[in-house]
């Protein structure tokens, strides 16, 4: 996996945790899904990524 996507994915995924959880704390439906979402992106990015270095072998 390239550092710049493995990083990029940890980021999205962290970014988004963090945008879910202050969601829920505060009740705000549209930011808990809009953290839900980032979160999504930064897996699949990473999910992406490792399956990139699988067929490099």
């Amino acid at each position: 996996m390239s550092d710049k996507e493995k990083s990029r994915a940890k980021a999205e995924q962290a970014k988004g945790k963090l945008e879910e959880t202050a969601g829920r704390a505060v009740g705000n439906e549209r930011l808990t899904a809009e953290g839900r979402a980032e979160k999504a992106k930064g897996d699949a990015r990473q999910a992406k990524e490792k399956m990139k270095d699988v067929f490099k072998r």
